[in-house]
């Protein structure tokens, strides 16, 4: 057992299915997932679920400052121990979706996240950060293995989505290594991976709100042509549709999976135009 493990026991922590708590404690990968993420000295790290504080340490070691959320109160104990020692780590024992994102940024100014993320909120917290954080400069995450697919895919394969449309525009995503479930306690029943979202190199877009817009319509319903989509998000007659992606140099019968997330700001900016 580990030295966090040995101190969970200690204190009669008891695992909670409802926070999707599934801890690591092997050093070398906690070590692995803050060089992934950049992490050096001068680094402000916002970390997202603390557990039992064991890559919380490790951020602690080699950034400037770290800021942990924490939802379940139970695990106070158990980080007063795990974090002694580490003056420049802080816990904030509440839900970060309840948060103020704007007033936290002011309070931390430029910041990376990193963090070993429950399966049930990963999408939800990437999300947030992707459309409301302004000084946050990349997300390095652990996912389930599939989600890590999504976040990272090209057009044109199954695993290409909203989400992966929705990262392309604020920057580049990479899967930095694979990590399997044996090295997670309680293990769970899937393996998973490390990603790295960096916030450079998105993609130019006139209006995000309307991007968001056109990507939220062609993924709507996969089954459909991105014509049809397009009707009933915006309400429009088959013509405009059609007269649209005419204009954009599209076929008719294109699917939105078909689309790079280039391609979608070239609809948006037409749409955009013509509002």
């Amino acid at each position: 057992m580990s030295g966090e493990g040995e101190i969970l026991k200690r204190n009669g922590f008891g695992f909670k299915k409802k926070f999707g708590q599934n801890f690591l404690s092997d050093q070398n990968l906690l070590r692995a997932i803050a060089e992934d993420a950049g992490v050096e000295k001068t680094t402000t790290v916002l970390e997202i679920g603390a557990g039992a504080g064991a890559l919380t340490r490790i951020l602690a070691g080699c950034a400037r400052r770290v800021v942990a959320y924490e939802i379940d109160p139970d695990l106070k104990p158990v980080l007063a121990e795990t974090l002694r020692g580490c003056e420049n780590a802080e816990v904030v024992f509440r839900d970060f979706m309840r948060e103020d994102l704007p007033a936290l940024e002011k309070e931390l100014k430029e910041y990376v996240v990193v963090a070993n993320l429950p399966y049930y909120i990963t999408t939800p917290v990437v999300l947030r950060f992707l459309e409301e954080a302004a000084l946050c400069r990349g997300i390095t995450v652990m996912v389930q293995e599939e989600v890590a697919a999504r976040f990272s895919a090209r057009e044109g394969t199954p695993e290409y989505g909203a989400i992966t449309a929705a990262i392309a525009l604020r920057g580049t995503c990479e899967i930095t290594r694979k990590v399997p479930r044996t090295l997670f306690y309680p293990r769970p029943n899937v393996d998973s991976a490390v990603v790295r979202i960096r916030f450079t190199g998105g993609v130019a877009v006139q209006s995000e709100k309307m991007y968001r817009a056109v990507v939220r319509a062609a993924f709507s319903s996969r089954r459909k042509t991105l014509e049809n989509n397009l009707m009933t998000a915006f309400l429009w007659d088959r013509a405009a549709a059609h007269a649209l992606l005419e204009e954009a140099g599209f076929p008719a019968n294109v699917r939105g999976e078909t689309l790079s997330p280039a391609m979608f700001a070239r609809l948006a900016d037409l749409i955009s135009a013509r509002s």
